[in-house]
């Protein structure tokens, strides 16, 4: 980090101190009388309380950085300068099934912009209901799917009416929080990027801006975001919404900035995203953007009074299930550190100071130190034991049971919006010579884990693996555990179907009579922690047969380490590798910590926050190895995994797929 910013880091005792000289209030939402925000078109600038306004922001989302951390991560984006934050409200984060809604703990979104205010952060809020984000299907959520005829982002009047019914939970709730209500939200903007979408439907927008002003009041200032391309904001831009626009560090300027005046010819220049980083996909190298090309078109944007938001500032996790993807289908990893200046476990970079001198130029930054990265702690190996296959602990993970179908049912059909589900079949004829289990036009959505009478086959892979050689007996059971890797959250594509979506074809014969079992993993987990009874020793029946392809059977690992109590500060953050392990999902202490595949790269550690650790009893992990285990049927009954001090999130991949094709988002993407 340099010794320039080791000389203004504040000791973690005093951290609490420095909140007492932050601007801002202290406690509560300020006196709302006399509080405005309004644009100022004859002097092409924002007036917060009748007098000039700019703001430099950064995006942080709450959803993608644990509560526990909230403070921290807001205090430094503020100590770097900034003077607002940019945050997403996930639909899909706070109402994962139709009505249930959550709003506490990790999903206290009102809590996290309180807390912003109390630190003095303004914020732009950006409620949706479309995000984007690299979010799993761009926030809204799944269940949406349900009516197969409906016409997502659109005046489709089932759309319309989930997206009302939404509106009017969320919107209530930040109602109080607005700034001329005393809280601290600036501007609120209407959906996101719908120039990019190929609806273009101006009643859809129109009835955005209705129920905003509806919920919000009539004084509340919308804005719209599209990439600096006119094509985009033909679509996206509407009549009464300040319309703005986003690029990266290596657009042109004056170029952007002249689009946005196409639609704007009066008013503020805003940047709503301006890329410190960008995003990674499975299989391909982690994205970096040099921190001087970055300083130096912010330095720039800043000298024309322009008003920008960082996006983004503090990247943060995709834990659980929660990444998104792109087409040609290509997933996210689960870290979204983005190259940002504070890194996925908010740790001060390089950038971060270049970008804090960038701003000392042009803006107040507070005085005072900067809160430490968190010390990180490096607990060692961990010995793992296989507790059960998949196909063994059907029991706790279907406890309703299985579901009958002449042909394969969707996820969405058997209400199941994320992780596995493992659809059965039994062969039709005798497959003692390799026989093609073959996926018509790659409809495996989106990797399928593939076993005859528990003897491993392979793996089908949407488009790139669509054929796979299998043997057995007629009769035999065929398993294939679908895993969904996250659902498309740009584009033509967000309303994509996942599992078994067309017929699967064994040689020439379409495979029918399916038994189809949704897989509950979160509440297997939590409920069975630490392991279920009758763990078997890899020799349960065929669950462990030698396989010619080199695969082991999707199944369950376990083991714990503890914390010595008696160390002051621990425990503290850290990382867990997987030495020798290929694919799959891994929980510390029933807290689902994300997707791991470090056989694919770039991403090899994962983020291990301390709040989800404790010296107060032995700490469980639980892996879900979905392709081959190091501790399979040849190798050894124990396995480790090892938690380190440092992450690794840019190990060369091992995919030679290209990239995604995104240059239709119009943001800046001649970087990617």
């Amino acid at each position: 980090m340099g010794s320039r910013g080791v000389a203004r880091l504040l000791p973690p005792l005093l951290v609490p101190l420095l909140l007492l000289l932050l601007p801002g209030p202290a406690r509560g939402l300020r006196n709302a009388s006399q509080r405005t925000f309004q644009i100022d078109y004859s002097h092409n600038r924002f007036l917060k309380d009748g007098k000039p306004f700019r703001y430099v922001s950064g995006s942080i989302h709450y959803s993608r950085v644990p509560r526990f951390y909230w403070k921290d991560r807001l205090l430094k984006m503020r100590m770097a300068g900034l003077n607002a934050i940019q945050t997403y409200i996930p639909w899909n984060f706070h109402e994962p099934q139709p009505e249930q809604y959550q709003f506490s703990g990790e999903h206290d979104v009102e809590y996290f912009i309180k807390l912003a205010h109390e630190l003095g952060l303004l914020v732009i809020l950006r409620p949706g209901p479309y995000i984007c984000a690299e979010w799993d299907m761009g926030g809204l959520p799944a269940w949406l799917l349900g009516k197969e005829s409906i016409i997502l982002r659109s005046s489709d009047p089932d759309y319309l009416e989930a997206v009302d019914k939404w509106l009017g939970v969320l919107l209530p709730r930040m109602k109080p929080l607005l700034y001329q209500n005393g809280g601290p939200i600036i501007t609120v903007q209407v959906e996101n990027e719908y120039g990019s979408y190929f609806a273009c439907d101006y009643d859809y927008l129109r009835f955005l801006q209705r129920r905003f002003h509806y919920y919000l009041g009539s004084d509340v200032l919308l804005f719209t975001t599209d990439g600096a391309h006119e094509k985009f904001l033909q679509c996206g831009a509407l009549q009464g919404v300040y319309a703005t626009v986003d690029f990266g560090p290596d657009a042109n300027i004056t170029a952007a900035f002249q689009v946005q005046r196409k639609s704007e010819p009066r008013g503020p220049l805003v940047n709503s995203e301006f890329y410190t980083g960008w995003l990674d996909h499975w299989g391909q190298p982690h994205s970096r953007v040099k921190t001087e090309v970055v300083a130096s078109s912010l330095h720039d944007m800043l000298a024309r009074g322009a008003n920008v938001n960082l996006y983004m500032f503090v990247g943060g996790t995709n834990f659980a299930y929660w990444n998104g993807a792109n087409i040609p289908f290509q997933a996210q990893p689960t870290s979204y550190d983005y190259d940002a200046p504070l890194s996925e476990a908010g740790d001060l970079t390089e950038k971060y100071f270049a970008l804090r001198d960038v701003i000392l130029k042009f803006e107040k930054v507070p005085e005072g130190f900067i809160p430490p990265s968190t010390p990180k702690f490096a607990y060692g190996k961990v010995a793992l034991q296989k507790l059960k296959t998949v196909e063994d602990a059907l029991n706790v993970l279907c406890p309703s049971g299985p579901i009958k179908s002449l042909h394969p049912l969707t996820f969405i059909q058997v209400k199941q919006y994320s992780g596995f589900v493992l659809y059965r079949t039994t062969l039709p004829e005798d497959c003692s010579n390799p026989t093609p289990l073959s996926s018509p036009l790659g409809r495996v959505h989106d990797r399928a884990y593939v076993a005859v009478d528990g003897v491993p086959q392979g793996v089908l892979e949407r488009s790139d693996v669509v054929t796979l050689n299998i043997t057995g007996q007629a009769g035999a059971t065929l398993d294939l555990l679908v895993e969904n890797m996250g659902r498309v959250n740009y584009g033509s594509f967000i309303n994509e179907s996942k599992g078994l979506i067309s017929n699967l074809t064994l040689g020439s014969r379409i495979l029918t009579d399916w038994t189809i079992f949704p897989l509950n993993t979160e509440d297997a987990v939590r409920r069975h922690l630490g392991g279920w009874p009758g763990r078997n020793s890899g020799r349960h029946g065929h669950a462990f047969a030698p396989s010619s392809c080199n695969y082991t059977l999707p199944a369950f690992y376990t083991g714990n380490f503890s914390i010595p109590s008696g160390i002051p500060d621990l425990p503290q953050d850290t990382f867990i590798q997987f030495p020798g392990w290929t694919k799959g999902q891994v929980w510390i202490n029933g807290f689902n910590l994300g997707r791991y595949w470090p056989a694919r790269g770039p991403q090899v550690t994962l983020f291990v926050p301390r709040h989800i650790l404790v010296t107060s009893a032995p700490n469980n992990i639980i892996i879900l190895e979905l392709e081959r285990a190091p501790c399979g049927d040849k190798g050894p009954e124990v396995c480790s995994v090892e938690f380190v001090d440092r992450p690794v999130i840019s190990a060369a991949p091992t995919s030679s797929r290209p990239p995604p094709d995104l240059s239709n988002r119009g943001s800046g993407l001649d970087r990617v």
